[in-house]
């Protein structure tokens, strides 16, 4: 059988990834796929940068909105839902577009994942509330203690990859990355192409940032937040309210810091969480790094035109 094209877009936030995603998408048969673990929380639209409805009605797009805020997501469920959404859009005879920021996610679909344990609610609370008591850099150390491989990749202030490598560990007794030492199989059936998309200006990317978060404050990020506070039901702790911009504003709802300080610290988080996109994509193996977005859709053309697997549309 023939390996169908797929194209992977990474790059880090506010990289201008949407843009080009869509442009790519008008030009050749495709449909998207989200690649974002904060993207498949509904309620969360404004601080995600989620697609808009115009842009989903003139491009069909995946795994946006699968989860109550309140629940979890995980990267191997995240590879099981994007595998079923790719031979979706195959079946169109379309090309899928993964895009997004979330690197876990897009090493996960291509290398495989160990067969891991499902989250535990009651021993995530648990750690929780250790956490809350000597906080996650005491934690960090109880990790290194028992999986020091996890612990020298995780920042001791990591508090979802230090809950999620401790409750491995408590769960099955193996380190984490024993686990993942054992990976799964590469994804059969399919030729990837993966672009990356990073304005090496980084003082122009730092605005960018900055700017996009403005736009949200000014769209009505601040009532989102406001709404899922009053839930009732989330805290903290949870994935969803983990995301950079919405842990920031929940302190200042929280009473802990004035708004101007919790906005400040929303773009310094963004940035660093871009460095560390970065870093990831650096490590990236086969990765044609893009100028421009012009550029990317050029390359995308071509590869296409080489490599028609099991696309149907025309090019």
């Amino acid at each position: 059988m023939t390996a169908s094209p797929a194209i992977l877009l990474m790059g880090p936030t506010a990289s201008g990834k949407t843009a080009l995603a869509m442009d790519l998408a008008r030009a050749i048969p495709a449909e998207i796929i989200s690649v974002d673990s904060a993207l498949v929380y509904r309620e969360m639209d404004i601080g995600t940068a989620k697609p808009s409805r115009t842009m989903r009605v003139e491009v069909p797009h995946h795994l946006l909105d699968l989860l109550d805020p309140s629940e979890a997501y995980s990267a191997g469920r995240f590879r099981r839902d994007a595998l079923a959404a790719m031979d979706v859009v195959r079946s169109r005879g379309r090309v899928p577009i993964l895009v997004g920021g979330t690197m876990l996610y897009f090493r996960a679909l291509q290398r495989g994942l160990a067969d891991l344990p499902e989250a535990d609610a009651a021993l995530r609370a648990e750690l929780d509330a250790l956490a809350a008591q000597q906080g996650w850099p005491a934690l960090h150390v109880e990790l290194a203690r028992v999986d020091p491989v996890s612990a020298a990749r995780i920042r001791p202030g990591d508090s979802q990859r230090i809950q999620r490598a401790l409750e491995v560990w408590r769960l099955t007794g193996t380190p984490l990355s024993d686990l993942q030492s054992t990976g799964a199989a590469a994804p059969e059936g399919w030729l990837f192409l993966k672009l990356g998309l990073a304005p090496e200006d980084r003082p122009r990317l730092h605005a960018a940032i900055e700017d996009r978060f403005n736009a949200m404050m000014a769209a009505g990020f601040l009532d989102e937040v406001e709404r899922l506070h009053r839930r009732g039901d989330l805290h903290p702790g949870l994935p969803s309210m983990r995301a950079v911009g919405y842990r920031q504003l929940w302190d200042h709802l929280e009473g802990k810091c004035g708004l101007e300080e919790a906005s400040q610290a929303a773009i310094t988080a963004t940035r660093r969480l871009a460095k560390r996109q970065m870093t990831w994509l650096r490590a990236e193996p086969q990765l044609h790094w893009l100028e421009d977005a012009a550029a990317g859709r050029t390359l995308a053309l071509r590869w296409l035109a080489a490599h028609p697997g099991g696309h149907a549309g025309s090019m």
